[in-house]
């Protein structure tokens, strides 16, 4: 028999273990750059950024009222990054560039079934500025030369050209992004972003994380795709473009 008191506290376990990952993965960069890629971050107090060389992206203790002016010494004149769950005005000395809505998604799909591709490769920093080609081309979310040293990338190649990549990135408290999957436009109809995306999966599941994904919610083909997948809308939040005056 199971006692009434046993039964509240298992749900206030629950309870209290969903608001934390909820609390991780609503501010999921902040406490990326405060833990597994600290030695990645630059900032003080409530602000962190990725080094420059690595994704453009901004973290905030607070993201609803961010400490930019602890940003500030940290950021060049004009240098464009980036951060979501910020929707208020900008103070003096900040302009805001552009203004989106982020679609977050978590992998709901248990483990996927093996889908390997035979010839995919798992790319370092030799690969990186062919990374960096084809993510230029495809334009998959902001990359930079660095980012492939952030996690765990695989690649496609013919011959010496990667024609197909998908990664993962931002990560804390058992989280793991899905990004930078793109296909070289030559190469595509042959489900080589599928296939890579699925051995991701299958990693990350079988070492007991919660892969996640962020989309742009205009991106509509991009979102069905990962529905159909096994991917399940988590929540949407602003995201923005931002830059230091000069």
């Amino acid at each position: 028999m199971v006692r009434c008191g046993s039964r509240r506290a298992a749900e206030h376990d629950r309870i209290h273990c969903l608001l934390h990952m909820s609390a991780l993965l609503d501010n999921i960069v902040w406490h990326t750059l405060c833990g597994p890629h600290a030695a990645h971050a630059a900032g003080s107090g409530d602000a962190r950024r990725y080094l420059p060389g690595f994704v453009p992206f901004v973290g905030f203790a607070d993201p609803a009222h961010p400490a930019l002016p602890a940003l500030a010494s940290h950021v060049e004149p004009g240098e464009l990054l980036y951060c979501d769950g910020w929707a208020g005005a900008a103070p003096p000395g900040w302009t805001i560039v552009s203004e989106s809505v982020l679609c977050k998604m978590t992998w709901d799909g248990g483990i996927p079934a093996a889908n390997n591709v035979p010839d995919a490769a798992v790319l370092d920093a030799r690969h990186a500025a062919a990374a960096l080609a084809l993510a230029a081309l495809t334009q998959p979310g902001p990359f930079s030369l660095k980012s492939i040293a952030l996690g765990e990338y695989l690649g496609v190649f013919e011959g010496s050209q990667l024609v197909a990549m998908a990664g993962a990135r931002v990560c804390a408290g058992g989280f793991r992004e899905i990004s930078g999957v793109c296909t070289h436009p030559g190469f595509r109809g042959r489900g080589l972003a599928r296939s890579l995306v699925v051995m991701l999966l299958r990693r990350q599941t079988q070492r007991g994380e919660i892969p996640f994904l962020r989309v742009m919610r205009d991106n509509g083909d991009v979102s069905r795709f990962y529905r159909r997948l096994g991917f399940r809308d988590y929540r949407e939040s602003v995201a923005r473009s931002f830059s230091r005056d000069a």
